[in-house]
């Protein structure tokens, strides 16, 4: 045990054991999204071995394997690509149509193995030829243009999300906006990183003990999302469509100064619905149960929402919640504290009753009271 090689033993058995439990969840729990999280561990797991075996003076990776395809660098961007495309829509499928992603990394790995499989002599050769050395420089640029593409596609999937989900739900942590958004910034701090330290290394020949670090960052990296990642909840319904061609109906609705008789009407069976059965009193309604509810489509109620009350789906349901809140201080304002009245009202969390009572009261549940 040192300093060098314990922290990178734990991360690099951490992240295996983590790729293991994603995918026993994944699979029991039929989630393509947990199986997809349990390969960026393996990834990290990867990047993380040749600092981990080197420091513990196993040399079987230059050695016997000298040559072998062990790089996955260009497996990175796809899987969190479509990890975040399974987290937001449980019927996504990976098919036939997803696998040109993988194209650049077999076209690597075929040419990593036609030399491998032909022996140490033939993997000599490749390494010191000049043709080989253009192929690294290709091959590096080629891996930067995966990272920005993707983690670009990524964060296009979280704008979007975040815009669409408060038209569905009344409760927008279903899946938390700040794993999301932590998940990407781990990830780009994790690659700039790693740059840093390799622009570091061709200037002054760093030796392994110097650029050690990035690996330990690695290791930090691999800690938090295997943690966090394992911690998310996970809902049983949401299908959030990237390809807005294939889901019209996921269409963000647009406020409308025209209000035609049929979305006048969904909105006062509505407001009748929810003065009878008070389903705002559930913590987790989804624009989906309501349009169940009142036998017509999702972008009827929510059309209806926008141009008749003014509010997307959230900020309607949140509001009538509040209401109810604020009946029930009124009725047992020294018997209860302000947050059990909250939950009562409907909302599940402290930090969501804040948020939504500010944003439609303009100041917080203490302040509106005391005045």
């Amino acid at each position: 045990m040192s300093l060098y090689t314990t922290p990178l033993q734990i991360g690099y058995f951490f992240s295996l054991l983590m790729w293991i439990l994603f995918n026993v969840r994944g699979y029991r729990e039929q989630r393509l999204s947990d199986k997809l999280l349990g390969w960026i561990m393996f990834i990290l797991a990867m990047e993380l071995q040749d600092y981990t075996f080197g420091f513990a003076g196993i040399n079987v990776l230059w050695n016997e394997l000298n040559g072998f395809p062990r790089g996955v660098s260009l497996l990175f961007g796809p899987i969190v690509y479509f990890y975040f495309r399974a987290q937001v829509n449980r019927t996504f499928k990976l098919g036939k149509k997803h696998l040109w992603h993988f194209a650049p990394y077999l076209l690597y790995f075929i040419y990593e193995i036609s030399a491998f499989l032909q022996g140490p002599e033939a993997v000599q050769l490749r390494q010191e030829s000049d043709y080989n050395l253009i192929l690294s420089y290709v091959f590096r640029i080629t891996i930067w243009a995966s990272y920005i593409y993707y983690l670009s596609k990524c964060l296009l999937i979280y704008k979007k999300y975040r815009a669409w989900s408060i038209h569905q739900f009344s409760n927008t942590e279903l899946i938390n906006f700040n794993w999301f958004r932590d998940f990407l910034y781990a990830m780009i701090f994790w690659l700039l990183f790693k740059e840093v330290m390799n622009v570091l290394d061709a200037f002054f020949d760093l030796d392994f003990y110097q650029d050690w670090w990035w690996n330990l960052a690695l290791v930090a990296v691999a800690f938090y999302i295997g943690l966090a990642g394992i911690a998310q909840r996970q809902p049983a319904k949401i299908q959030f469509a990237m390809d807005l061609q294939e889901n019209p109906g996921d269409l963000e609705p647009t406020l409308d100064n025209g209000i035609d008789s049929d979305k006048s009407g969904i909105a006062k069976r509505l407001a009748s619905l929810m003065e009878k059965d008070r389903l705002f009193l559930q913590p987790d309604l989804n624009l989906d149960e309501l349009a169940q509810h009142l036998q017509t489509s999702r972008p009827q109620v929510s059309a209806a929402i926008n141009q008749v009350f003014k509010q997307n789906f959230n900020d309607y349901v949140n509001s009538l919640r509040i209401e109810e809140f604020l009946r029930l201080c009124q009725m047992n304002s020294e018997k209860y504290t302000l947050l059990s009245l909250a939950y009562d009202s409907g909302f599940n969390s402290k930090a969501t009753f804040n948020r939504a009572f500010k944003k439609i009261k303009g100041c917080s549940p203490v302040e509106f009271l005391s005045k």
